[in-house]
């Protein structure tokens, strides 16, 4: 945001980067005009509109090649879940205050902690 280099820039970079990821948004598209900005948009969708923001190829890949109808429903909610935590996650690391920003290796252990939990769910239903 203009300041120096440091360890929370970093983490604020990283936390834009994951909301651009999930979203296929930049910082800089028009929709983000008038005080609103990319953190703000994802943190507004928190958590019940998440699914309408995500860019939906994100959404395609993982369950479309499941067929049962439950098996399909309980899987996008497993990922909506996951989708959730993961913006949270992009949304605490790019907070306007840096004192208000995760620390690094909280954000690592949160990753590693929603890949298993989506990884565990996965590996159960294409047993």
């Amino acid at each position: 945001m203009g300041g120096k280099v440091s360890m929370q820039g970093d983490v604020y970079s990283y936390g834009i980067l994951l909301l651009e990821m999930f979203t296929r948004k930049r910082p800089t598209d028009d929709i983000f005009l008038n005080g609103l900005s990319l953190h703000n948009y994802a943190e507004r969708a928190l958590p019940n509109q998440v699914m309408g923001m995500v860019d939906p190829l994100v959404l395609l890949e993982d369950y479309n090649d499941i067929s049962n109808t439950v098996e399909q429903s309980n899987t996008r909610s497993r990922l909506e879940e996951c989708l959730v935590s993961t913006i949270t996650l992009g949304v605490a690391c790019s907070a306007e205050a840096p004192t208000e920003r995760m620390i690094m290796s909280d954000v690592v252990s949160e990753l590693l902690h929603i890949k298993k939990h989506y990884q565990d769910y996965y590996r159960s239903i294409s047993e």
